[in-house]
């Protein structure tokens, strides 16, 4: 297949859903040389977080010297965002030559009667095989979906399992409780390994040390609250830990500081196991790290951001963010969001600094909450709620709405934020 034909066909595979368990994804991989044992693996589980502290860490690594897988999802711009090597996407010809490697076993396991792999199954069997063929020092895997059962989870030779913070989500696949969820997240955790954890809510942290006493595994916890010296800010941020003083990150949102501390802890965790990370290195990583989609600020006057908040606990921070950065500006939200998230909460959690909200629906997903439904939601909160089918017109309308000290913001779930971008810049071409 070239690259085209390969994007169809993965396009089309996404028919068979998401499923959890590990049975199919040990079987293709069999048949593919388990190319995974042959590669060394930052894991990264948790709920909110992953992916910045994924790219915190990638970055001070890439600084290092070391070349550095990525394997992330969702992705905002691009299909080959998800397969990376030091920030470079994965080429097409690659792309459509393993996948059609792994396709033809595939229908091998169909012919003899085993299930059709899902399609994150693919890609991750799709990065393994990248990444051995590439050579990569390090890899950094960010859990799809929960940890005991997510397909990342077949991997046998982690350096390290770094755990983000552990909230509530997915509830329908992982449990009702924190505690049930946390067993899951705690699930890609093996024996005698390094685990660095931010330090989570009690019951969860109760099972993030159980797991790692069970595993004999050494735990490292990062603790926001032992951060000094932070300064916020939407274009630069800094604090010190764990012995460096004012280190600077380029993200904004005032969860990345605790983000940030997570990566250093793991960094120190690296280093104690023999990887040469220079304190320069740390610094610049950290200057350095790109991560759209997470508190983006896109443009100013009006300041235009984009924010995956997607869940309570995603809300909860999204409101912090609005508190220190802009207490004094009137808001113009625009939000989408999957149906099977905790919209309601989210809803009321950022309600009471909105001045007005345009809800759309999520493009092309089967998940998505319709515009009508959420903006019945928010019409329970504020007066001025509006839907809009094309998020292009949601965006031209609030930025004809937004005078020059306000801002726009678009939140929800990540899926819809690259077209935000996008009709951003289309709004930009046309003035």
């Amino acid at each position: 297949m070239n690259y085209k034909e390969s994007r169809v066909y993965l396009d089309n595979v996404a028919k068979y859903g998401s499923v959890l368990g590990l049975d199919n994804m040990r079987e293709l991989l069999g048949r593919l040389g388990n190319p995974q044992d042959d590669l060394k693996f930052i894991h990264i589980g948790g709920t909110n977080g992953k992916g910045s502290v994924l790219a915190y860490l990638s970055t001070i690594l890439k600084e290092s010297g070391y070349r550095v897988g990525r394997y992330i999802s969702p992705t905002l711009f691009s299909y080959r965002e998800r397969i990376q090597i030091n920030e470079a996407y994965i080429e097409k010809d690659s792309l459509a030559r393993l996948t059609t490697q792994i396709r033809s076993c595939i229908d091998e396991m169909v012919k003899e009667g085993l299930p059709h792999p899902t399609a994150f199954e693919i890609e991750t069997a799709l990065c393994f095989l990248y990444f051995k063929e590439e050579k990569c020092d390090l890899v950094t895997l960010e859990v799809g979906l929960g940890g005991s059962t997510d397909a990342t989870n077949v991997i046998q030779t982690p350096v390290m399992e770094v755990l983000a913070a552990i909230s509530m989500d997915h509830m329908g696949f992982l449990g009702n409780t924190l505690t049930g969820i946390a067993r899951c997240k705690a699930g890609i955790v093996k024996p005698g390994t390094t685990v660095v954890s931010m330090r989570q809510k009690p019951e969860a942290m109760e099972v993030v040390e159980q797991t790692c006493r069970e595993q004999g595994c050494t735990l490292r916890i990062a603790d926001a609250a032992a951060a000094s010296d932070v300064v916020y800010g939407c274009d630069s941020q800094s604090f010190s830990y764990g012995g460096y003083d004012h280190l600077e990150i380029s993200l904004a949102g005032s969860y990345q500081i605790a983000n940030a501390v997570l990566a250093v802890e793991a960094v120190r965790g690296l280093t104690d196991l023999g990887y040469d990370i220079p304190e320069d290195a740390l610094r610049r990583g950290l200057k350095k790290t790109v991560w759209r989609g997470r508190f983006t600020v896109l443009q100013k006057e009006p300041y235009v951001i984009i924010d995956g908040a997607h869940n309570r606990d995603g809300a909860e921070v999204l409101a912090d963010s609005i508190r220190r950065y802009f207490p004094d500006k009137k808001l113009h939200y625009i939000m989408g969001v999957f149906r099977d998230k905790e919209y309601e909460s989210i809803v009321e959690i950022t309600a009471p600094y909105a001045e007005d909200v345009i809800a759309v629906e999520t493009p092309g997903n089967p998940r998505a909450l319709p515009a009508e439904q959420l903006a019945e939601v928010w019409k329970r909160h504020i007066q001025e709620v509006s839907c809009e089918k094309n998020i292009e017109d949601a965006v031209k309308i609030s930025l004809q709405k937004a005078g020059k000290d306000d801002v726009i913001l678009a939140f929800g779930s990540l899926s819809f934020l690259g077209e935000i971008v996008k009709a951003l810049d289309a709004a930009g071409n046309e003035v």
